[in-house]
């Protein structure tokens, strides 16, 4: 029953039939077979079919939620049982909004020197995409913005409070500031994140309400590339602080305060609405706690 619905939570997510089997690691004909013997157990119509997948019936989608809470259940009892054998150990996944990507190392540092067999995989990924993998089981934590839009059923720590700066390269007009303002960004050719990503539709917010009307005439997914361009001096962008004193370490760049007004937003960790957690993901939040706290 548990490998049948871990593909009905691949087909959901996936919702193509081919590409479920192949995360799932089975042939095609499998996964069918399974989500139809799983109908038959449940004696239900789980799927829309046609020439292909046609999404979940209203009864899939209330199997779905069981199926995730079920699975989760499943993970977390074999997880606690390990650690009772081994301590903590195995692989830990975390998806990380890209302007919290140099915090996190913070986080798995200070837990890898307490857990040396614990191993770390790490996503960058937009806070809806992060939203959506604690759903489906696909990560067992992320670090996203807690204060901005609508998390849903999720626990929370907060790990800092971010703020923000521009950052421009010798020559440019702002670089001899001390601080800016949001309303001065009017007429300067900035480099932006991308609209998917929630820090833009925060900066996007604040220059709004700063009467700033011109858009960024680059933009990009990569803070790397959007660091490249300010090195060319033309551009200039705004990043949280933190990740701003990261980019500009070694370069000749500036990172410059924006404070008129000063806003901020809190960043944080964000796991699984599940009690109990797993060991290894229990002794993370415990780490974050004490970071906050810190």
């Amino acid at each position: 029953m548990i490998d049948k619905l871990e593909m009905f939570i691949a087909l959901a997510r996936e919702q193509h039939f081919g590409k479920a089997a192949e995360a799932c690691g089975v042939t095609q004909p499998t996964l069918s077979v399974a989500i139809r013997q799983l109908e038959e157990q449940l004696g239900v119509m789980l799927v829309w079919r046609g020439s292909r997948f046609g999404g979940l019936t209203p009864e899939g989608n209330r199997v779905l939620d069981w199926a995730r809470q079920i699975v989760g259940d499943t993970r977390t009892m074999r997880e606690e049982m390990r650690a009772a054998r081994q301590g903590l150990s195995g692989r830990l996944k975390l998806a990380v909004i890209p302007t919290a990507l140099t915090f996190a190392s913070q986080l798995t540092m200070r837990f890898g020197e307490m857990h040396p067999n614990v191993r770390f995989t790490i996503l960058s990924r937009t806070s809806i995409e992060i939203l959506a993998m604690l759903e489906n089981l696909e990560i067992e934590a992320g670090i996203s913005y807690l204060d901005n839009e609508p998390l849903g059923r999720v626990s929370t720590i907060p790990l800092y409070r971010e703020r923000y700066t521009l950052v421009c390269a010798p020559g440019h007009v702002m670089v001899e500031r001390n601080s800016v303002g949001w309303a001065e960004m009017e007429n300067l050719a900035l480099c932006l994140l991308t609209p998917d990503m929630q820090n833009r539709r925060i900066i996007n917010q604040h220059l709004a309400g700063a009467g700033v009307t011109t858009g960024p005439t680059v933009e990009s997914n990569s803070t790397v590339v959007m660091i490249a361009h300010v090195v060319s001096g033309h551009w200039a962008t705004i990043l949280p602080t933190k990740l701003a004193e990261f980019h500009v370490r070694g370069k000749k760049l500036r990172a410059i305060p924006i404070d008129t007004p000063e806003v901020e937003h809190e960043v944080g960790l964000i796991a699984p609405y599940r009690e109990p957690h797993t060991p290894v993901l229990a002794a993370l939040m415990q780490e974050a706690r004490a970071i906050s706290e810190a």
